[in-house]
């Protein structure tokens, strides 16, 4: 089994690579990476993140039509209109769920058997008292 080896470098080491790349001994990241050998591919870009005065990094500019714009905006509240939706159908079935377990335990009728007969419909005889009426 092959061991994986681990580079930790120094404070000292990455100040110092952040310094040349940031005076201009490097053209590039991928120059410095090359020159000492440094093998991750995000690793001196975290380190001018860090301790750079950030010009040298990568920035994303995120181009966008003003009606994209306004989509994304209706997509985020067509989410969270869903999600409060959801949560009120989940207390709105947990508050049916317990008015049939109430209404099983009157009846003397077990739930599990109600829900399996005839899709929760179970004919019950009425009482003397409740026929008379």
């Amino acid at each position: 089994m092959e061991q994986k080896v681990t580079y930790q470098y120094s404070m000292a080491f990455k100040r110092q690579v952040v310094e040349e790349l940031e005076s201009g001994r490097f053209s590039s990241v991928n120059q410095a990476k090359e020159h000492y050998g440094i093998a991750g591919c995000g690793t001196i870009n975290r380190w001018l993140r860090r301790l750079g005065r950030n010009q040298l990094c990568l920035k994303v500019v995120r181009v966008e039509k003003p009606n994209e714009k306004d989509q994304v905006r209706q997509l985020k509240k067509q989410v969270k209109d869903l999600e409060r939706l959801l949560g009120c159908k989940e207390a709105e079935k947990a508050l049916n769920d317990s008015f049939l377990e109430i209404a099983c335990e009157e009846l003397g009728v077990d739930v599990e058997e109600f829900k399996k007969k005839g899709s929760g419909r179970v004919w019950i005889k009425p009482s003397k008292n409740q026929s008379s009426k």
